[in-house]
């Protein structure tokens, strides 16, 4: 792999890494400094909400300007915002409004992140090696994802919600710094309005089936998952054996989507989203688990097989969106992606409660297995998803855009 590409890596380890300190954090800080679920929820929506607002922005600015300059000055806010999270808590002070107007600027410079990320990273690797940097990053997020929470909790529970706060501003810190030593210039061409940018975003993804079945088909499928990873926490603490269980089951998805990434990183198929798409339905294993046969052990099973086959579908996504989508639209369109995950999982999140009190969570479950099962399926009914090949080259530009991976002089 490139200098660039390490860079990337370790700067996004970092922060991934971080960012579980602050889940941690936030619950614990609210709660022990007299506020309530009713606070936290306030926090997680108006994150939601702000991320909703600002993702199809940060695919425009992603593709106007040099991608790692936006994820440096997203980086440098979200530092600032965190760090006056944490001096709050540390001083004593717990103001609700303050803090939603902090997580307002974090989550609105994160919301340009995403994007730019997305723009970044094929411009780091070889056209070839693309797949397998998309694999090596989604492995490194995943172990992340296992080691980050536990390392989060006995960190908060020693020193404190401040100092989780403290080392999650330190991590974007460090994302900034790596980002800022990237050297490589992406090709960008004359601008329009904002209005017009966002409309030529769209237009690349609806003259590409494949790509408008997959977010539509993902829209639904988020739905559904945000229905269950409600209810299957609930499951878990009343069924399973509580906090242990739920520590065990994010063990196997963890496990499960190392062993995803690493399959990424060796499978290279001809037809790479077919090959993903055939590997998404097996999530409905995993989320069918809970109801049977609803032991511990067959729930961390389905959870192994199921985020197996779902980071393993991400590493298909990426790498055709890479190979298939002009990079001068990348940005844009990774918005939009972005935005349907954003906009679905929090309304299956708030169809949770009420489905299940009044059809039971069992039948709720079962639905939604179902649910996640028929829309990963659908996608395979557009042409494109089945036919799209893998070409090992970036999609064409216009004629007067420069190459990629032109260093900085």
């Amino acid at each position: 792999m490139t200098r660039d590409f390490r860079l990337l890596a370790t700067g996004q380890g970092l922060s991934w890494l971080g960012n579980a300190f602050q889940t941690v954090a936030l619950a614990v800080a609210i709660f022990t400094t007299g506020g309530g679920a009713g606070d936290l929820g306030l926090v997680m929506a108006v994150n939601v909400l702000t991320l909703l607002t600002g993702t199809l922005f940060g695919g425009v600015w992603a593709d106007r300007l040099q991608p790692q300059h936006v994820m440096v000055g997203s980086d440098l806010i979200r530092f600032g915002a965190t760090a006056a999270i944490a001096g709050m808590f540390a001083t004593g002070g717990y103001h609700l409004a303050l803090l939603c107007a902090l997580t307002v600027v974090s989550a609105g410079a994160g919301s340009f992140f995403s994007p730019a990320m997305s723009a970044l990273k094929p411009l780091l690797v070889p056209a070839e090696d693309r797949q397998k940097a998309n694999a090596t990053l989604s492995l490194l997020q995943s172990a992340c994802g296992v080691a980050g929470p536990v390392t989060a909790g006995v960190t908060v529970a020693a020193f404190g919600a401040p100092a989780g706060f403290t080392i999650n501003a330190v991590s974007f810190l460090a994302s900034m710094v790596a980002a800022a030593l990237i050297r490589v210039r992406a090709p960008r061409g004359p601008r329009s309005s904002v209005r017009r940018e966002l409309s030529a975003g769209w237009q690349e993804i609806r003259s590409r089936d494949w790509l408008l079945t997959n977010l539509i088909g993902a829209s639904v499928y988020h739905i559904g998952n945000g229905v269950i990873l409600v209810l299957v926490q609930m499951v878990a603490m009343q069924r399973l054996g509580g906090a242990h269980a739920i520590g065990w089951i994010a063990a196997a998805q963890g496990l499960g989507g190392v062993i995803g990434s690493a399959v990424g990183m060796r499978f290279r198929p001809r037809r790479l989203l077919f090959a993903g798409l055939l590997a998404l339905p097996l999530m409905s294993v995993w989320a069918f688990a809970y109801v049977w046969p609803g032991t511990l052990a067959a729930v961390m099973i389905g959870a192994v097989i199921g985020y197996a086959g779902l980071l393993f579908y991400d590493v298909a996504w990426d790498t055709s969106l890479q190979e298939n989508v002009p990079h001068s639209a990348l940005g844009r369109v990774s918005s939009w992606d972005y935005l349907t995950s954003f906009l679905a999982m929090p309304v299956g999140n708030a169809l949770a409660g009420p489905l299940a009190g009044r059809f039971g969570t069992d039948r709720v479950l079962t639905v939604c297995a179902v649910v996640l099962f028929a829309a990963s399926a659908s996608m395979l009914l557009a042409p494109g998803c089945r036919r799209l090949i893998r070409t090992g080259v970036p999609a064409p530009e216009a004629d007067h855009a420069p190459k990629p991976l032109v260093p900085a002089t």
